[in-house]
């Protein structure tokens, strides 16, 4: 019987803690919908802001102009379902003077901020200082960890604007597509689309090497804009069968890899920048036949054979004997003959 009349005392306890929790609630303030709601509805006002702004110049300008101005909404810099894809007034500024005309000019007052690499590319206004116009892009873009080291780089200190290598109004960026990428870079770099053309190269006419594969456009804490630090550190990530490490080095190999080769194309196979001997040569300053011979990996005159320089230079090609010149693990490696 005790039993029944604590249970029945903790019901009627419960059953008022409710009612007051209820009473409670009801006196709130209404908080407004869920969160998720909430984002939709900012979201849309976002939008509708965003594409009220953009009609401001696409009343006058569309894909009829110079550049084809509708095509944004077809690159991401056009998506305006994402809260972050700018107005056309993020990037050529508010412009209120080209836009209200008061003047009544024939023609405009031009834009606060003008895309292109020289005259001609912009219609009919010259493009903005370089800095100006990569100001604008980098208020967005300077978050990339890609773009780390852009002040200071090569492109960034000769004035490289960002619209010299991109389009932007338009669906296809020649920049970001491996197959035109080359032509985009060899347009200044014509020293190395020559290089490219040669019998020995890296198959960059051919779609399989980039230039981006190798260099960071937008800045390196490497030499020449290298994706890595160092030349052999930027080598080896294609090239691992060389990165070792070896019971025997090969010092040229280790400290660059260019000491050798040339990247971008050789008339001499495999990308040497001489032909053997005469590439050996340049560090091995003597022939076989010298009466001076030296221990393994020593520097200066290499012997230890005796006789003519035409009966132990077999053919005049160091590598007849020394296979191994990237380096090698052979405990009879150390002249890398295996």
């Amino acid at each position: 019987m005790k039993l029944i009349k604590k249970m029945l005392s903790l019901g009627l306890l419960i059953s008022g803690l409710c009612s007051v929790s209820w009473a409670l609630a009801s006196d709130l303030p209404d908080l407004g919908e869920p969160t998720q709601s909430q984002a939709k509805v900012s979201a849309s006002i976002s939008v509708a802001e965003s594409l009220k702004k953009d009609a401001v110049c696409t009343k006058c300008h569309d894909s009829s102009e110079v550049k084809p101005i509708l095509e944004i909404y077809q690159t991401k810099h056009g998506v305006k379902g994402d809260p972050r894809t700018p107005s056309c007034q993020s990037c050529h500024g508010a412009s209120e003077s080209h836009v209200k005309n008061a003047d009544g000019k024939a023609t405009r007052n031009k834009p606060d901020v003008v895309f292109g690499a020289k005259r001609g590319s912009s219609g009919a206004y010259p493009p903005s200082e370089p800095k100006v116009q990569n100001t604008a892009c980098l208020s967005c873009h300077d978050k990339d960890t890609k773009r780390t080291h852009w002040d200071g780089g090569a492109h960034n200190v000769n004035d490289v604007a960002c619209t010299s290598c991109h389009t932007l109004h338009t669906a296809h960026d020649n920049v970001r597509d491996r197959k035109t990428q080359p032509e985009v870079c060899f347009a200044c770099h014509k020293e190395q689309r020559a290089e490219s053309k040669k019998i020995s190269h890296h198959a960059i006419g051919e779609g399989k090497v980039v230039c981006s594969d190798c260099h960071n456009p937008h800045g390196s804490s490497g030499p020449k804009l290298l994706k890595k630090n160092t030349v052999v550190e930027t080598c080896y990530t294609c090239h691992a069968e060389k990165r070792g490490p070896f019971l025997f080095e090969h010092q040229p190999v280790t400290e660059d890899c260019t000491n050798c080769h040339t990247p971008h194309g050789s008339n001499i196979t495999p990308l040497l920048k001489f032909r053997p001997p005469f590439l050996c040569q340049g560090c091995h300053d003597a022939p076989h036949g010298s009466e001076t011979p030296v221990g393994v990996n020593a520097a200066g005159k290499q012997g230890g054979f005796t006789g003519s320089t035409s009966t132990t230079n077999t053919g005049r090609a160091c590598t007849n004997c020394h296979v191994q010149v990237h380096g090698s693990n052979s405990p009879a490696g150390g002249f890398w003959q295996r």
